[in-house]
């Protein structure tokens, strides 16, 4: 058996070339990045206590900039040019990344350890019903279901109204009208809520008169915030299923709306889960347009989106929070509701991303059937 052996190409002198030698020079270990990292934590710690300025975002800010001031100097003496710029741009992509972590961790732990003092199974059971603001009492029942059949109905109107639209601009769409859809499409996605909210108020009182406020009228000024989103999230996704699905399916005589159905909607429909999520993201937490349709003064468990005023998970927070201000007792317990309904929504939020996630996993078409 013969070996061969790789050797640099040579230059007009027959010697190797630089740039071709230094691609053959050595790598730091794989364990060099992260015993860097530690060391620079020390060493920033110790600076930083020894001159009594200790502060943890100083130090995060500091060990970054040396971290990546070592690994782009070790990366130039021991590897090269090309590997050290990789290694630096891979660090400032993962400081970054860290950076953005920070408010929503920050975020997530302020709600946990304060909405955690209330939060038990009382809270998620019972209502608001019969208690006075100075009662260490109720809970969050109430909204709960009321968040749930808004935010369902709201769905169950955006979802087939944006799913279709999508389908209708990408598979059917042209000319004056597309623009014109696509157009109004962009113009509803930066409608401020409160306007929603206050568009909704005035169908309602002309159709039903004044005074009419219920769970279906804060449904509808949902779906409106909601249509957009589902349009621009579904049509990207239609976009990115390929021609020739649908070309081999002409070819075999299936008709459009069949190949539609059939090849194009369960090849996008992992995307299009993930963009009604996001769109029921969207408006899950919105306050401001259902102060105005649905009520804020509901106490009782209501579930029936057609009668009476009906609570949600945003607004009974806004309610707790304005009462924060009262004296005593009221106060601390209106602020012990507000974190724990806060830490509540959270929890519905993930719970749909959960369900999107499965939906998705076991519904998208897989690979070699």
């Amino acid at each position: 058996m013969t070996t061969t052996t790789t050797t640099p190409p040579a230059g007009p002198s027959g010697a190797p070339r630089p740039d071709a030698a230094r691609l053959l020079t050595g790598s730091l270990p794989r364990f060099f990045p992260a015993a860097l990292l530690t060391v620079s934590a020390a060493v920033v710690g110790g600076l930083l206590y020894a001159v009594n300025a200790f502060h943890p975002a100083a130090l995060a800010v500091l060990t970054a900039l040396v971290y990546l001031a070592g690994i782009g100097i070790a990366s130039t003496i021991v590897e090269n040019r090309r590997k050290a710029v990789d290694r630096l741009v891979t660090g400032i992509v993962y400081c970054c990344f860290a950076v953005a972590m920070v408010p929503l961790v920050s975020l997530l732990w302020t709600v946990l350890v304060n909405g955690l003092r209330r939060f038990d199974g009382y809270f998620l059971t019972v209502s608001m019903n019969g208690v006075i603001p100075s009662m260490d009492a109720g809970g969050v029942y109430h909204a709960i279901v009321g968040t749930l059949a808004i935010t369902g109905f709201a769905a169950l109107i955006s979802v087939p109204i944006g799913l279709m639209t999508a389908i209708y601009l990408v598979e059917y769409g042209k000319g004056r009208l597309k623009q014109a859809i696509t157009f109004f499409v962009d113009v509803m996605t930066g409608i401020p809520s409160i306007v929603a909210g206050l568009f909704v108020v005035a169908l309602w009182m002309m159709i039903f008169g004044p005074g009419n406020t219920n769970g279906a009228a804060g449904a509808i000024a949902l779906s409106v915030l909601m249509i957009p989103v589902v349009v621009r999230s579904s049509e990207e996704m239609l976009r990115l299923v390929p021609d020739e699905l649908r070309e081999a399916s002409y070819a075999l005589g299936v008709p459009k709306w069949l190949t539609i159905v059939k090849v194009v909607l369960p090849t996008a429909i992992a995307g299009i889960t993930t963009g009604i999520m996001l769109a029921l993201a969207r408006v899950i937490g919105e306050t401001a347009p259902l102060i105005l349709t649905a009520g804020i003064a509901s106490t009782r468990i209501n579930g029936n989106l057609f009668e009476g005023q009906m609570m949600s998970l945003p607004v009974f927070i806004y309610q707790q929070v304005r009462a924060m201000g009262s004296s005593g007792d009221a106060g601390v317990f209106a602020e012990e509701r507000a974190w724990a309904a806060a830490l509540t929504l959270i929890l519905v939020v993930m719970l749909l991303f959960l369900t999107a996630r499965l939906v998705s996993r076991f519904f998208a078409p897989r690979a070699g059937r």
